[in-house]
Order: structure tokens, then C-alpha cells, then sequence
């Protein structure tokens, strides 16, 4: 019976964005927690693409209408993708993170967070070696000065407005902290989701349906807040995270490696006009990422900082700017999500 996990770990592992073992086993008792050993078996039938249930079901050698209800159940515990509508669904494999771990945000408990915490480091550490990231950072808009030139998907503000499906649900990262009496008071109700995403969410019963201008109101909020902008690392992505370097999992282990900076998914970074800084360390509160310190004049470490822009929002001085990279150093995402994953594949390689 135990092998049937270790298989599911396999099986997620040569998604894209992968599934690493451990030497403790960790990733063993996540999976037992969430799966049974019969919703192992179906989910390693699942691949990266929507299928219908009769696909799936010939594929495993099962029955189409006994499958149809069980991957039904599953797509609701969050343990794989559905898509469609008007109950004619499809369905496809979910990753881990960004997928699994989300969809859990409702129902966890004190024992999967213990288990989360103890693996993320390893799962980090195995994504933060490639060049192709889940998700990327876009400066906050009052840092973009009005001579740069940014393009539609660097502003959160107009990915919001192409979208005409959008829902928004709690940060899984501060509530697990916050469950575990730790992390910060920065808002909880920060996650944008758009599109086919947001239609899986809300029939998931996680966070709520909100218009465009909602969903600005919530940008805004968040970056009231100091949080940095991760949306969906393609042209156009399927949500916004909105993250503190406290909580965040990806912003906590960016941090605990060398040159963090040099790593994200990026085409900005902060630059200091050390006539006009007061020393008022504003910019060093507000930075997620520990990059910037004062000593006289503030300074910016370039290993660390990631181009988010809250340092330049929070400056009453003016010393405070972005500069945008040139050439090879600026980020291009991909077309699509299926592009980004493809590439992430490619990377790891899984194809």
C-alpha cells in the first residue's frame, strides 16, 4: 500500500514544476494526508491536458460512469484540475505548487502545515534553480515613473482590467502562519484569480467573485499594505499574488540563498540618488527583501533586491528610483501559461 504513494511522489515530480523526495520522507506523509490510496491510482492517470472522463477512464481500464463521479469528488477536494462547464467537465493533473497546496487553503490543519513547512525548503530550493519561474515580480504602479516605458503585463492594473473573470481568495501563506501564531497583520484576502482559474475557485467554494473595480480595490489594498507584486509568470497570467517577505514561501526561501536577485523573474531593480536620501530608512521598513540599508544615504544591494518598487512608493524624498534592465537582463515572460510550463519542463528536463 505504501508504494502507491511513492508512485503519486514520482508522478509529480515529473510535472513541471516537480515534486523532489527527501530523505525523511515528508513528502510521503503530505500525500497521505491529502490522497487516498485510490485517488493515488486515479491521479497518476492524469496528465498535463483537460480530458474527459471517458479518456481518463479508458486510459486506467475503468469504468467511464464510476470514474466521471470520482474525479468529480477529487476536483473538489482540490487533488486535480477541472474544466468547463454545465457539468460537462474535463479534467487534468494538478501540480503541487502552484495547485495542490492552493486548492487546501479552506481545510487545513495544524499537522499538514508542520509537514509544508518542513518540505518547502526542499521544493523551493528544486524551482529556484531555474531560469523559468511560476511567478514573476511587476513594480508597484506609484513607483513607475512617467517616462519609463512598461509594458501592459509589467502593470497590474491593466492585467486586471483585460480580465472579465476575476475572483479573489485568501493568502495561503498568511493564513498557515497565522494558524501556527506566527507571520504578520498584512491582509489576508490578497490572491487574484482570473479566467478558467477563477471558475474553478468559485465552484471550490474559495473566496468570492469580485468586478474589476473590486479587484482594484484590492490591488490598491495590498500595496497600501508594502506587499509585492507576483503575478502569473506569462504575458497572460491566471492570477496575482500578492506577497510579504515574512510569509510568502517564495519570498522567505528567496531570501535564505545567495543573490536572490539575480534569480527572479524581473526587469526592474532600485536605484538610490544619495543627494535627495534624508536617511529616514523608509525604504528599508518597506523592503520585503532586506536589500536595502542605511548608512548616511541608503544603499541598494543588487544580489537581493527584485525591482517591486515599494522602496520608490514609500521615498518622500525622491531619492528613490527604479531603473529598468537592458538587453539579455530584462524578462520576457512567456506567451501563455502552457508556454510557461512547457519551458519550465524543458528546463528540469522533463521533455
Amino acid at each position: 500500500m505504501p508504494d502507491i504513494f511513492k508512485k503519486l511522489a514520482l508522478h509529480l515530480d515529473n510535472l513541471p514544476a516537480g515534486f523532489p523526495a527527501t530523505d525523511t520522507g515528508v513528502e510521503l506523509r503530505i500525500l497521505k494526508r491529502l490522497f487516498t490510496p485510490e485517488e493515488a491510482r486515479i491521479a497518476m492517470g492524469l496528465t498535463m491536458r483537460l480530458e474527459s472522463p471517458a479518456t481518463v477512464a479508458e486510459r486506467l481500464g475503468r469504468n467511464t460512469e464510476e470514474l466521471s463521479v470520482q474525479l468529480e469528488r477529487m476536483s473538489k477536494k482540490g487533488l486535480l484540475i477541472r474544466g468547463g462547464k454545465g457539468g460537462r467537465y474535463r479534467y487534468m493533473a494538478a501540480q503541487f505548487v502552484v495547485g495542490i497546496w492552493e486548492y487546501h487553503v479552506n481545510d487545513l490543519d495544524e499537522n499538514l502545515i508542520r509537514d509544508f513547512n518542513e518540505y518547502v525548503p526542499y521544493l523551493m530550493k528544486a524551482q529556484l534553480t531555474l531560469k523559468t519561474q511560476q511567478l514573476r515580480v511587476i513594480p508597484v504602479s506609484r513607483s513607475i515613473s512617467a517616462e519609463m516605458k512598461i509594458m501592459p503585463y509589467e502593470a497590474a492594473e491593466e492585467i486586471i482590467k483585460s480580465q472579465s473573470k476575476i475572483l479573489v481568495a485568501p493568502c495561503i501563506c498568511r493564513k498557515e502562519h497565522r494558524m501556527m501564531g506566527a507571520g504578520c497583520d498584512s491582509p489576508l484576502e490578497t490572491c487574484l484569480i482570473f479566467g478558467g482559474s477563477a471558475f474553478f475557485y468559485e465552484e471550490n467554494g474559495i473566496g468570492r467573485t469580485v468586478s474589476q473595480d473590486e479587484a482594484l480595490k484590492v490591488l490598491n489594498t495590498g500595496m497600501e499594505a508594502g506587499l509585492v507584486l507576483q503575478p502569473g509568470n506569462s504575458i497572460k497570467p491566471a492570477n496575482i499574488c500578492m506577497c510579504c517577505g515574512c510569509c510568502c514561501q517564495i519570498l522567505k526561501n528567496l531570501k535564505a540563498i545567495d543573490k536572490p536577485g539575480r534569480i527572479v523573474c524581473s526587469s526592474y531593480y532600485a536605484a538610490v540618488n544619495a543627494e535627495n536620501c534624508t536617511a529616514c530608512e523608509a525604504c528599508a521598513t518597506r523592503c520585503q527583501m532586506d536589500a536595502i540599508t542605511v548608512a548616511g544615504t541608503a544603499r541598494v544591494d543588487l544580489d537581493k533586491c527584485i525591482g517591486c518598487g515599494l522602496c520608490v512608493e514609500s521615498c518622500q524624498s525622491d531619492a528613490m528610483h527604479l531603473v529598468k534592465k537592458e538587453g539579455k537582463d530584462i524578462w520576457e515572460p512567456p506567451r501563455n501559461v502552457a508556454e510557461t510550463y512547457i519551458n519550465i519542463a524543458r528546463e528540469r528536463g522533463k521533455i
